[in-house]
């Protein structure tokens, strides 16, 4: 007996949509509807997408930064195929295995020395959760310290940490000891680890939502603060780690030294879903304290040996192809070719960002007829106009892209890591075109937002 999965995928061809809304999320499906987002992608190459048309889409998403290497590097593809058929002992669980030992080894030499012990997951969220255990058990303390707007993850433990109301509301009691501080405020961080109960501030060196960077001081400040404090500094690199911001690791920008780092995201290759904590082995032995405790904290996927497969085939590419180079020249870029645009456009107040990972932000206009237009989108939804942007970018020019967070004025482009100058060309070209017609008003950009806006207040109401 065998599964055709080519048979199968053919015959139920142009039915995504509709198992989505029966079995999976109707809600999604009505928002790529109203937004006209709701294309049939069947193919990924690079840094672009097919639909079932034949027609290619620029993909400056990169499903959310996992697909750094672009979509089916050869590489990654055969090192996977060669473990499918090696037939290898895997998940024996009573084993220690070669291929994690071998994973975790390659991680650690690209990362700070102190840091020297590993912990596999399958998540960015399940690494950040691993993080506070190891936090309390290795202080005897409790409290937890977070940044607001950061995103951690949206298990239980890893949404005390989030920063975002919206993804928190009606979800509590979340964890308790979990208080948030203003990004890049050092003072503010320094009153909570004062109190001496906090075991560790988890920070993202880069935020994802809205592409918020930091002051330049702000993680060495943190991470003296934590010394003062006795408690632990743990970074989030799982979207800005792994070459994404033009360093292997975006804490490298600034001077920071971690007690823990969590990574996942890019590690995948994009076929297999991947994470790690990264710690210091004080940290780690005071989890694994006697042979009794060896299994205290698992995952029974974690291991498994094709994402470590893929991860060791990513790290090979990276430093085959030289990507992190890569991604700081064309990162570099882009900025250059969209910063001249904030003195050119009144509707561009900044552009933002490290290596391949850079957030366009939008104001309020000075003209007197622009600015009434901004204002009677924002009373109708807080950032819709940055989704005036994001749509016809799609439409127009097949350019893939996301706003940055809800309620937020911030176009956000995560590259593949491989993309070169014709990516910059392509959205440095549909990005000016689109803006430059949301200029004219009264005109079809803003007749759209508020056609848009309509459409999702008619279907809340219902």
């Amino acid at each position: 007996m065998t599964f055709d999965l080519r048979a199968t995928v053919a015959e139920r061809r142009g039915e995504s949509f509709r198992l989505h809304s029966a079995h999976l999320n109707p809600q999604m499906v009505k928002v790529l509807r109203t937004i006209g987002f709701d294309r049939f992608y069947e193919r990924g190459e690079g840094c672009y997408l097919f639909d079932r048309d034949g027609a290619r889409y620029l993909d400056l998403l990169a499903g959310f930064g996992v697909f750094a290497l672009g979509r089916g590097h050869p590489v990654v593809k055969q090192a996977l195929h060669d473990a499918l058929d090696a037939d290898f002992a895997n998940l024996v669980q009573m084993d220690c295995s070669l291929l994690p030992g071998l994973l975790a080894e390659a991680l650690l030499e690209r990362v700070p020395a102190a840091v020297d012990r590993c912990f596999f997951t399958n998540s960015g969220a399940e690494a950040v959760e691993g993080a506070i255990k190891f936090a309390r058990r290795a202080t005897g303390r409790t409290r937890i310290v977070y940044c607001d707007h950061a995103f951690h993850g949206l298990t239980n433990g890893a949404l005390s940490v989030n920063g975002g109301d919206e993804f928190r509301a009606g979800f509590g009691p979340l964890l308790p000891g979990c208080v948030e501080v203003p990004f890049g405020d050092v003072d503010a961080l320094e009153a909570e680890l004062a109190r001496g109960d906090v075991a560790a501030f988890i920070v993202e060196p880069i935020q994802g939502k809205g592409v918020n960077l930091p002051p330049d001081d702000y993680l060495a400040g943190a991470r003296q603060a934590c010394s003062r404090h006795g408690a632990l500094l743990v970074i989030d690199e799982v979207q800005t780690g792994i070459g994404r911001t033009g360093r292997f690791l975006a804490l490298e920008h600034w001077d920071a030294e971690p007690d823990m780092i969590t990574v996942s995201k890019a590690l995948s290759g994009g076929y297999v879903p991947v994470g790690a904590l990264l710690c210091r082995s004080a940290i780690f032995d005071r989890v694994f304290d006697h042979m009794e405790r060896a299994v205290v904290h698992s995952s029974t996927f974690g291991e498994n040996d094709l994402a470590m497969v893929a991860g060791l085939a990513t790290l090979r590419v990276l430093d085959d192809e030289k990507l992190v180079e890569q991604a700081r020249t064309t990162g570099d870029a882009l900025m250059s070719a969209l910063e001249p645009m904030v003195d050119k456009f009144e509707l561009v107040r900044a552009v933002r960002g490290k290596g391949l990972m850079i957030g366009i932000e939008f104001g309020e206009p000075r003209s007197l007829r622009l600015r009434s237009g901004w204002r009677m989108m924002e009373r109708l939804r807080p950032g819709l106009f940055t989704q005036m942007i994001v749509v016809p970018m799609l439409h127009r020019h097949r350019i893939l892209t996301q706003v940055a967070g809800d309620n937020m004025n911030v176009l956000k482009i995560l590259p593949p890591l491989v993309a070169g100058p014709e990516v910059v060309d392509a959205f440095v070209g549909g990005f000016e075109d689109v803006v430059a017609d949301a200029h004219r008003y009264p005109g079809l950009a803003w007749d759209f937002g508020r056609t848009v806006a309509k459409s999702a207040l008619k279907r809340e109401k219902v």
